[in-house]
């Protein structure tokens, strides 16, 4: 098992603290944020950072949808980090200043892919898909936080 990854980034027009918190608002602006792949969205416990248990269903592709339980937990300051029960993923949100009045957010995530000729396929196309859904939640971030 080889694993995965996909990473994403944007520099955003608005200060570091404000990208931050809108992200880890699970409870409010986080649900706003998500594409029309996530569905089912619920918080579990919590719902500010740490210590959010949150749930929703990511539709990567017309056939493949992963049920997502995720933990979340802030390892350093200005980082998000989404472990999921259900699967090997982990999602790594990091919002830093990046200029006057402006912030890099870039996530990445990571799981252990699957084997033989599926592995390969997933190898080679799911990073870029998942990338696509990831720029699409940091374009609403954006979106929602340079108001």
């Amino acid at each position: 098992m080889a694993q995965v990854e996909a990473t994403t980034e944007r520099i955003i027009a608005a200060d570091a603290e404000t990208v931050f918190d809108t992200l880890a608002d699970y409870s409010g602006a986080r649900a706003k944020l998500l594409p029309e792949h996530f569905s089912e969205y619920e918080v579990r416990e919590g719902g500010d950072g740490e210590g959010t248990l949150v749930h929703w269903k990511l539709q990567a592709t017309s056939k493949r949808v992963r049920d997502c339980l995720l933990e979340v937990t802030e390892p350093t300051d200005g980082q998000l980090v989404e472990k999921d029960r259900n699967s090997s993923m982990v999602t790594t949100w990091t919002v830093t200043p990046a200029g006057e009045g402006k912030s890099r957010a870039v996530v990445t995530s990571v799981w252990n892919g699957a084997g033989g000729v599926g592995g390969f396929f997933e190898r080679a196309f799911a990073p870029k898909g998942l990338a696509r859904i990831y720029d699409a939640v940091l374009a609403n971030l954006a979106a929602e936080t340079e108001k």
